[in-house]
């Protein structure tokens, strides 16, 4: 129960990325080649939902358990990674930026190619889980408490709606979080919730705060194992665990800056 557990976190799969998104995004093959390998190493895929429930309960997980998740909802999860999944009879969690996907509510500001509502819908009915990750991805730490209610709300409602069921699971885009960001998503009725961290989640991390590793696109096979199975993570991300510390020093201080201006105003 207490055993540390690989969340991965995907982005797109695409076999000619845009130059914004080409660093997160996995060539198809390479994505062939790692579900190979969670599926001959004995790995056991759960769904976020899943994770967080048994840990909840106190209930076991299955053997070697791993999460296999995608964070905006690029058309690529659908092209080239559904397909794979259901093969391996893998479940997933895909967490969809609503004012980004393709549609009534396209807000504009997507990267690349997005889903659109058939294909998740279509996802949604093999199995795969439909989370939230905000309306229009912004660095949610950084937003008036107004406007981050309205992010967290809007994205849990379009899913409803299109879905016709509420998601239950939440990630913070770009990973950012505050215990002022994990209380605005708890309140808004999501049971657990993604940072990133690069490193295992652990039970003990709370429902709110699970951690992930990157899947990047120079992400090789030897490495990719090496996440799977839990070992050198500190060594592999050691720099983007240094970034991340200086920048959180940064976003602080931005906010605190601008909360001083509200007050003033």
């Amino acid at each position: 129960m207490n055993t540390p557990v690989p969340i991965l976190m995907y982005h797109s799969i695409a076999h000619a990325p845009n130059d914004a998104t080409r660093a997160l995004s996995v060539a198809p093959q390479a994505f062939v080649e790692q579900m190979a390998l969670i599926g001959d190493g004995g790995f056991t895929p759960v769904t976020t939902a899943q994770l967080a429930d048994a840990w909840r309960a106190g209930r076991p997980l299955p053997e070697r358990p791993v999460l296999v998740t995608f964070d905006d909802g690029y058309e690529g999860v659908h092209r080239h990674a559904l397909p794979v999944l259901a093969k391996h009879g893998f479940p997933a969690t895909v967490f969809v930026s609503t004012g980004w996907l393709r549609g009534a509510y396209d807000t504009g500001g997507a990267l690349d190619t997005m889903l659109d509502w058939d294909q998740v819908r279509e996802l949604a009915d093999t199995g795969v889980e439909i989370g939230g990750h905000s309306h229009t991805h912004p660095q949610m730490d950084q937003l008036a408490d107004d406007a981050l209610r309205s992010e967290v709300l809007r994205c849990k409602e379009i899913v409803a709606d299109e879905l016709g069921t509420r998601p239950v699971s939440f990630a913070y885009p770009y990973g950012y979080s505050s215990r002022r960001v994990r209380q605005a998503v708890r309140e808004a009725g999501f049971a657990q919730s993604l940072a990133v961290g690069n490193a295992l989640a652990r039970r003990r991390q709370g429902p709110y705060a699970l951690q992930r590793v990157t899947v990047r696109r120079n992400t090789g096979i030897d490495e990719f194992a090496r996440l799977v199975e839990g070992r050198a993570i500190a060594r592999t991300f050691a720099r983007d665990r240094a970034l991340t510390k200086g920048y959180a020093v940064v976003r602080r201080a931005r906010q605190a800056s601008r909360k001083a201006t509200r007050s003033r105003v």
